[in-house]
């Protein structure tokens, strides 16, 4: 028996699955703070969960380099998983990572760790998938493209200077990393171009 007859399902319908969810993520980074549902209809190795999957089976393929952090590397599964379903090459170095999966955020590697991309090339930084225990209504600020006026947003767990480093990505303009958020069966992004403030 191959590794590969180990490795569970991934979309029912490869192509609709991502299109589904391709969309869902395209309309989390245009309206930042807001959540979307994501439906899979599989279960990945834990600890992976299914919204993060889902968008890494979305976005990425084999040209794409993916970083696991600690908690999701320690689980063979989880790389193996994610190689079968989207091609994707898992990568040793969060600086070398398109995408940044990340199990576990209150440990997670400054942002500032990741690609920023440059002045001429600012596509070429990366883009971080959290998997957090809940999205929130409140706690930050946001505002920016995409939010008419302002909306309130957090989630937990994240570093405690999440709110800092946010700031200094979003002041490092074109550069800097896009974030998705994932929790339960929701996603929401910030993206770089939100200004992200502590709420009163």
């Amino acid at each position: 028996m191959t590794f590969q007859a180990s490795i569970g399902p991934g979309f029912e319908n490869a192509v609709t699955g991502a299109q589904a969810v391709f969309r869902a993520a395209m309309n989390a980074m245009a309206r930042p703070g807001r959540r979307h549902a994501v439906r899979s209809g599989f279960e990945p190795p834990r600890p992976l969960t299914a919204p993060t999957a889902s968008l890494i089976l979305a976005l990425c393929d084999f040209e794409t380099a993916v970083w696991l952090d600690p908690l999701l590397a320690a689980e063979p599964g989880v790389a193996g998983f994610l190689r079968f379903h989207s091609g994707a090459r898992i990568v040793a170095a969060p600086s070398d990572a398109t995408y940044a999966v990340i199990g576990d955020p209150s440990r997670m590697p400054p942002l500032a760790a990741f690609a920023q991309g440059t002045a001429e090339y600012p596509d070429r930084s990366a883009t971080l998938i959290l998997q957090v225990a809940e999205l929130r209504d409140a706690g930050w600020r946001l505002e920016g493209p995409g939010i008419p006026g302002h909306v309130l947003f957090s989630a937990v767990p994240l570093p405690g200077d999440f709110a800092a480093q946010a700031a200094a990505n979003h002041a490092r303009f074109p550069c800097g990393v896009d974030m998705f958020i994932t929790a339960g069966t929701e996603i929401a992004a910030l993206p770089r171009s939100t200004r992200l403030t502590e709420a009163a």
